[in-house]
């Protein structure tokens, strides 16, 4: 991986885990602009840095919402922050299954399939439409929202359908408040992140070696910048329902990734 790759991918990864254009289907697309049908060697190892690197600018945004998440964890008392804690913990649920039972079958399906990363944005494009014009009756994350909003996180593990994306047009749906809707989506995946992250470290499948430090050492910082950027933003925009504009470029780029592909 070049030095620019090295940036270009990490600037990609960091805008899109927040904006709702899917950061895998993004990651496919641009490889295979780049160059290549699929991520280089050391893929894993730099799915690694830049996913830690936006887990990193989620926690750094939402500093105080993690600090009353660990809070509640360790409190043991019926209070919000117990509450909150436990419904987090239930959203991770359908991912973690799928990502366990599943995880060969997910992989094939990356790679370069730029077609089917363009029909998955297709249908992100239709949720992000349907969502900005959903009613918002201010209701709160319940129990029950929390494994409904789970099940499409787990169902944007597909290439193509954003995840951020997913969740939050799952919530607002549901009626959720806006606000409260893209708190969740952004906590929600952090225990996911850091979870496969040490699932990858401990079955030993990262190999790194020392000519990689610069290019993951500009790629993390590209993702973390990038991140930033984008999470705050996005908050901004859900919160103005912009999400249609979205939905409109994810149509563009489904389309153009689907006649790429077939012509």
């Amino acid at each position: 991986m070049t030095f620019f790759e090295a940036i270009i991918l990490g600037i990609v990864q960091g805008l899109t885990e927040f904006l709702p254009v899917s950061s895998s289907g993004h990651l496919e697309i641009a490889a295979a602009l780049l160059g290549s049908s699929k991520l280089p060697e050391e893929s894993l190892m730099f799915t690694v840095v830049v996913h830690f690197a936006t887990a990193l600018s989620t926690l750094v945004v939402f500093r105080k919402d993690v600090y009353e998440i660990i809070k509640g964890l360790f409190q043991f008392k019926d209070n919000e922050e117990t509450r909150f804690s436990v419904k987090v913990i239930l959203s991770m649920i359908p991912a973690v299954i799928i990502g366990l039972f599943f995880e060969e079958e997910l992989e094939q399906l990356f790679g370069g399939k730029v077609v089917f990363v363009g029909f998955m944005l297709l249908i992100t494009a239709l949720l992000l439409f349907l969502a900005d014009r959903a009613k918002n009756t201010g209701k709160p994350v319940s129990f029950g929202h929390s494994v409904i909003i789970g099940l499409s996180q787990a169902f944007a593990m597909l290439p193509g359908i954003s995840r951020s994306g997913a969740t939050i047009s799952t919530s607002v749906l549901l009626g959720i408040d806006k606000n409260r809707a893209a708190r969740f989506s952004f906590l929600m995946v952090v225990p996911l992140i850091l979870g496969k992250i040490g699932k990858d470290i401990m079955d030993g499948a990262l190999t790194y070696q020392n000519e990689q430090f610069i290019t993951l050492s500009v790629a993390f910082i590209a993702a973390f910048v990038a991140g930033l950027i984008a999470c705050t933003w996005m908050i901004q925009l859900v919160r103005k329902s912009k999400l249609s504009y979205f939905a409109v470029y994810c149509l563009v780029v489904g389309l153009l990734a689907i006649s790429s592909g077939w012509f």
